[in-house]
């Protein structure tokens, strides 16, 4: 029975509607991606199911390879997250340091309706966190240290919706304290600013903006199903297609397209490049970079990288 259940626990991610992965969000995933093939596409519908569940990409080393990550990140995930930072202890901490400062006083927005105050609040958590996201994301590709975790996620050759699990544990302890503090922050000052009042507009227990990108595609993103959205759209939404194309190994599309949900982030910031007819995009990095395979590289090389890059820093022989 314990073996059981730590089976259940690995997989859970498949049963809950926070995660990208949850079951019903790649239903409707692979809903969408039948519906754009056969109705904008003009792809017969057997022709496009074929396409959809191809298996030169679902059964192809690189996939295999995201399989078994998924399960070894899962398996350390169990013992690494009891060590971590959580949110609450996050915003526990700048609630306290707001306290201190003697420009505004606690609970001072208080008298705010309800309802204001929790759309408000929905908004900034879903705004913050994807902003935390695309930093992030942007700082991985500019810092060697944290290229050296961040590629990677780039070995993939082949994209499925579990390779946005194709990632280091290093990083994804990163993402994991990068979310805690963007959250814990937006915690802590709304209720320092309005009080108890505090609360998320909320579908099956997901923030409803987080939800509304998932039951949209999100996990079209990691896949061979290259949506475009109206050129106008993709300045404010990363369509599938233009993540596929940050994935790409064109030099054109080098650092490009960081953003996770919003594409504002890299209009304003000037990574923004909208999709196109690219056809047969190519994706993962030279050999002599990282494995796309290679389970041992992958986990390894990461930590030799980043010590060749302190001795280098330091100058040491």
């Amino acid at each position: 029975m314990e073996l059981f259940n730590q089976i259940i626990s690995i997989l859970a991610d498949f049963t809950d509607p926070r995660k990208r992965v949850f079951i019903g969000y790649l239903f409707l995933s692979l809903f969408i991606a039948f519906v754009w093939l056969v109705v904008f596409k003009r792809i017969n519908s057997k022709i496009a199911l074929i396409k959809i569940f191809d298996k030169k990409i679902f059964f192809s080393k690189s996939a295999q390879a995201d399989y078994k990550i998924f399960i070894i990140n899962r398996v350390i995930s169990l013992f690494i997250s009891p060590l971590l930072l959580t949110q609450i202890a996050i915003a526990t901490g700048i609630y306290l340091l707001l306290h201190q400062q003697g420009y505004i006083q606690s609970g001072y927005f208080s008298s705010t309706s309800t309802s204001i105050v929790v759309l408000l609040f929905t908004l900034f958590m879903f705004f913050i966190d994807d902003f935390s996201k695309y930093l992030v994301h942007r700082w991985m590709h500019k810092f060697h240290f944290l290229w050296a975790i961040h590629k990677v996620h780039h070995s993939a050759e082949t994209l499925t919706p579990l390779t946005v699990y194709r990632v280091h544990p290093l990083e994804g302890i990163l993402y994991t304290l990068r979310s805690a503090v963007s959250q814990g922050l937006a915690i802590s000052i709304f209720i320092f600013l309005f009080g108890s009042s505090v609360d998320l507009y909320t579908i099956v227990g997901v923030n409803v903006l987080v939800f509304i990108f998932h039951i949209t595609g999100s996990n079209l993103r990691h896949s061979h199903i290259s949506i475009s959205y109206w050129s106008w759209l993709e300045y404010i939404l990363i369509s599938p297609a233009q993540h596929q194309l940050h994935h790409s190994i064109a030099k054109e599309h080098h650092d490009k397209n960081y953003g996770a949900a919003l594409a504002v982030w890299d209009w304003i910031f000037g990574s923004l490049y909208l999709s196109d007819d690219s056809k047969d995009l190519k994706f993962g990095l030279k050999r002599s970079e990282a494995s796309s395979t290679n389970l041992i590289d992958i986990y390894i090389r990461p930590f030799l990288d980043i010590k060749k890059i302190i001795l280098k820093v330091f100058k040491v022989n």
